[in-house]
């Protein structure tokens, strides 16, 4: 065989299975509920030719959150078709405020706190895309401050403005229910500039890296196409769009937020625990949507797990399983298996050192609500008698009733059962500052050590 056949053999192959993985692509999207806009073309595209497609990230806080996940995982699975991702950080739209979706214009960032924030974000997209493998769809991160930053307003207006038309962009459904009085206050030129500031974003990702596709979320239609519309005048070149679905709950409230606030990705804002319990929790309703959108596994498993919890609802087995996979997703296998330990410390069995296992923040969050006491330092020196612990700090009544308790052999301390005469000492504390009291099953309180 010579070589130039051969050589054509192995591109004929390539883009066999090229096309097949593009098929998969919005396929995958459409059975999995994640497609919800969907401009005429971009399907046959992406069955054609690999593409390269990007997602733009708000640094609006140095962590993103659950809500974040979507565009996050639709990347993933743009590059698993064999497709280009970019990420693109908001350096310099950041500083605007996109409108879409907002009823009140939002605090402009110092450039300070902005910079802050685009690290943040930056090193969390790593963790989930291939940046650094060398291979053709690599995934690349860019931040739009790098070209916008030398663009003055008078080229900027010159340049770019001129291509879009105020009736245009007035006629965009986010600017219309600001202008129109549905909300609170109207609408700035600085956000009215916006959509002009991300289309402009896809027309210089067009021209530099030949991206033709933009994604986002469902209430970002009205920006993207802007995008599409300037890559069409102004470069004369055809781009194309995609969007999802906002993710709702069933019970109408907020997907993304516990009574804490929002549901962070990095574990110093939200704990891991606090982040596994939040799926584990998920409605019976929500969970079927879950499993689809937030995991990768394949439709026959999914259906197969549906079917089984809809059978037995009660062993919680999709929240289980959704649980489990979105916390080794966003964290680790060891992070989600010290998150099950965690949930396990209440109800289930476990030692001290299962409790000295866990950090401050998760200790905490394990024991929210449960009644404290402060101690001085020199009490764990020289060892606190157990009786003392349990009826000075206001625990039980009276020295009578904790050796009463003690009898029953109903008194533990850090999970572990104790007999009157036991002493608590600095080998006890958790986290060097907490002793956990305990009445039974269920009753609980905590000694904290204060200088």
């Amino acid at each position: 065989m010579n070589c130039r056949f051969a050589s054509q053999i192995r591109i004929t192959i390539f883009a066999k299975n090229e096309n097949e993985m593009a098929l998969n692509f919005v396929e995958e999207l459409r059975w999995r509920g994640m497609l919800h806009d969907i401009m005429p073309g971009t399907e046959e595209l992406l069955n054609k030719e690999a593409t390269a497609g990007y997602i733009g990230f708000d640094p609006t806080a140095a962590s993103l959150h659950i809500g974040s996940l979507i565009p996050i995982i639709i990347l993933m699975h743009f590059q698993k078709a064999g497709h280009k991702p970019i990420a693109l950080v908001g350096g310099a739209t950041g500083m605007i405020g996109d409108p879409s979706g907002k009823s009140a214009e939002r605090n402009l960032l110092d450039e300070t706190t902005l910079a802050k924030n685009i690290a943040g974000v930056q090193s969390q997209l790593k963790r989930f895309l291939d940046f650094d493998s060398g291979a053709e769809n690599a995934a690349e991160l860019v931040n739009n401050y790098d070209w916008m930053k030398e663009f003055s307003l008078i080229d900027f207006v010159r340049d770019i403005g001129k291509h879009l038309t105020v009736n245009y962009m007035m006629a965009k459904e986010s600017v219309k229910k600001r202008v129109r009085g549905e909300a609170t206050e109207g609408m700035s030129f600085t956000e009215f500039t916006y959509q002009l500031f991300q289309g402009y974003d896809f027309l210089h990702l067009y021209e530099t890296k030949n991206c033709k596709l933009q994604m986002g979320g469902s209430d970002q239609w009205g920006n993207i196409t802007t995008g599409t519309e300037l890559v069409r005048r102004k470069a004369q070149g055809k781009a194309y769009a995609m969007t999802c679905p906002l993710i709702t709950k069933a019970d109408g409230s907020k997907f993304g937020k516990s009574e804490g606030g929002n549901i962070w990705l990095d574990k110093g804002r939200t704990s891991v625990y606090k982040f596994y319990q939040y799926w584990l929790n998920s409605s019976d309703e929500d969970a079927e949507g879950f499993v689809k959108k937030f995991t990768f596994l394949d439709k026959e498993t999914i259906d197969r797990l549906v079917e089984e919890h809809r059978e037995s609802p009660h062993t919680r087995l999709l929240q289980k399983t959704i649980a489990k996979e979105v916390t080794v997703l966003v964290h680790s296998e060891e992070a989600y298996e010290n998150a099950v330990k965690a949930s396990s410390i209440l109800f289930g069995k476990s030692t001290a050192e299962d409790l000295k296992s866990l950090d401050e923040q998760t200790f905490l969050e394990v024991f929210s609500g449960v009644p404290q006491a402060q101690i001085k330092p020199e009490q764990i020196e020289e060892g606190l008698d157990v009786v003392s612990a349990f009826s000075e700090t206001g625990f039980l009544k009276s020295n009578g009733e904790v050796r009463r308790a003690l009898k029953e052999n109903s008194i533990s301390v850090n999970k572990e059962k104790v007999n009157e005469g036991f002493s608590i000492t600095a080998s006890n504390l958790i986290a060097q500052k907490y002793v956990l009291l305990q009445r039974g099953k269920k009753s609980y309180f905590l000694l904290k050590v204060i200088a």
